[in-house]
């Protein structure tokens, strides 16, 4: 899959120096994120690509929820704190 800086957008974590990258999948039209490590960013803003700022604290993604849900499901999961 081929993308160009116009088609990437980055969302960077100041503190960290990280963030993640956001496209439309050109297969499914859906939108995609991923993590952008130190390296990733330093590509993406040396090519060019749209980027914006966001607070130290990212949202609570969908998958970070099915975890937790997951994970509260486990029939040991009090245990699992407590150790």
């Amino acid at each position: 899959m081929e993308l160009a800086p116009a088609d990437l957008s980055l969302r960077l974590v100041p503190c960290r120096g990280t963030g993640t990258y956001h496209f439309r999948c050109p297969h499914c039209e859906e939108i995609r994120q991923r993590p952008a490590g130190h390296r990733v960013v330093s590509i993406l803003l040396a090519t060019g690509v749209a980027y914006e700022v966001m607070d130290e604290a990212a949202p609570i993604t969908e998958g970070e929820i099915r975890q937790f849900v997951e994970g509260l499901n486990r029939q040991n999961w009090q245990e699992q704190i407590i150790s």
